[in-house]
């Protein structure tokens, strides 16, 4: 027995002891974040310290708190789309991108509306998580437009709030429409939402490729190359276990806040659809996606990044 004890401490102090001795990445995320879910799974099978460097994650508030955080150089990574960070990169900032999900989300109603299409939303109320701005917002109005049957902004009134408060509204039946985060929405389908029109239809309408990675990882371009390289192994080492192993997420569970199993099915099914190929980014479809931005948006938006600035993207050898 104490032979066993003496093994176990040994192998917990090497273990510390190599964590210890590795260089750290402080990465801010959101406390409710669903990247948790992938920080989670590197740390729970140390895949941080197989590809070389320690992960400390830094609980962030909502808002931009991540944003200034990342700026004022008191994070070292933190996730935000890929837009941003060809604005801040226009800007002069020197930051990279290492992809992290392609999920989007699209607009919901009650199954007993009598929504079935955009023209039903003809003078009702929509909920937009994510503001006047919100990408999804953007696409689905550039949608309309070139369906030829509704102009959303001026046809339907708008409620901008945080994803909690759209979600409850929607099933309350407080709005008539949701366009919200990805997980709202598929929380919302397993209430039995319906979705009438999803971003990803709408944009490939759009002539836009769904499978750009519109979230990523966002670190500075002093970071040592290894270290980049090595966040970017391990997020791509943990989808692959969250994306063919069940079990994997079990081991996550309790941080996703499913309130049942419909919930917990329908967020790992989404999150598993949002886990961008290995393949490397398309950078001419990312400047595609980016004008449009830039078109529907505005330097509000984009800043001065109207074309994808050279360098963004952090690659791993195939």
């Amino acid at each position: 027995m104490i032979r066993t004890l003496f093994i176990l401490s040994s192998i917990l102090f090497s273990s510390a002891s190599i964590s210890a001795d590795l260089p750290t990445i402080r990465l801010g995320a959101l406390e409710y974040g669903t990247v948790n879910w992938e920080l989670d799974t590197i740390k729970n099978n140390q895949l941080d310290e197989k590809h070389g460097f320690n992960l400390e994650v830094i609980p962030m508030g909502g808002g931009s708190a991540s944003d200034i955080a990342f700026l004022g150089g008191e994070i070292d990574a933190m996730v935000s789309d890929v837009i941003w960070a060809a604005a801040q990169r226009a800007e002069g900032r020197d930051v990279k991108f290492i992809p992290y999900s392609t999920a989007v989300g699209g607009i919901m109603v009650k199954a007993d509306s009598n929504i079935d299409s955009l023209s039903d939303l003809a003078d009702k109320k929509i909920g937009i998580a994510g503001g006047p701005l919100d990408k999804s917002w953007l696409i689905l109005q550039a949608y309309a437009k070139q369906q030829n049957v509704i102009d959303l902004k001026s046809g339907t009134k708008q409620e901008f709030a945080s994803p909690p408060i759209i979600f409850k509204a929607a099933l309350k039946g407080d709005i008539d429409g949701a366009i919200n985060f990805w997980h709202f929405q598929a929380k919302a389908k397993a209430a039995g939402l319906k979705e009438i029109v999803s971003v990803q239809d709408a944009a490939k309408s759009l002539g836009l490729d769904p499978s750009v990675p519109l979230l990523g990882y966002i670190v500075g371009g002093t970071m040592d190359d290894s270290l980049s390289k090595g966040l970017f192994a391990a997020s791509r080492d943990a989808k692959a276990m969250l994306q063919t192993s069940d079990a994997a997420f079990e081991a996550i569970r309790p941080r996703m806040n499913a309130k049942n199993d419909a919930q917990f099915d329908a967020l790992k099914s989404g999150f598993r659809a949002g886990i961008p190929s290995t393949a490397t980014v398309d950078e001419a479809a990312v400047d595609k996606t980016l004008q449009l931005m830039a078109e529907l948006g505005g330097p509000d938006l984009v800043g001065k990044a109207t074309t994808l600035p050279e360098g963004l993207f952090i690659t791993l050898d195939q």
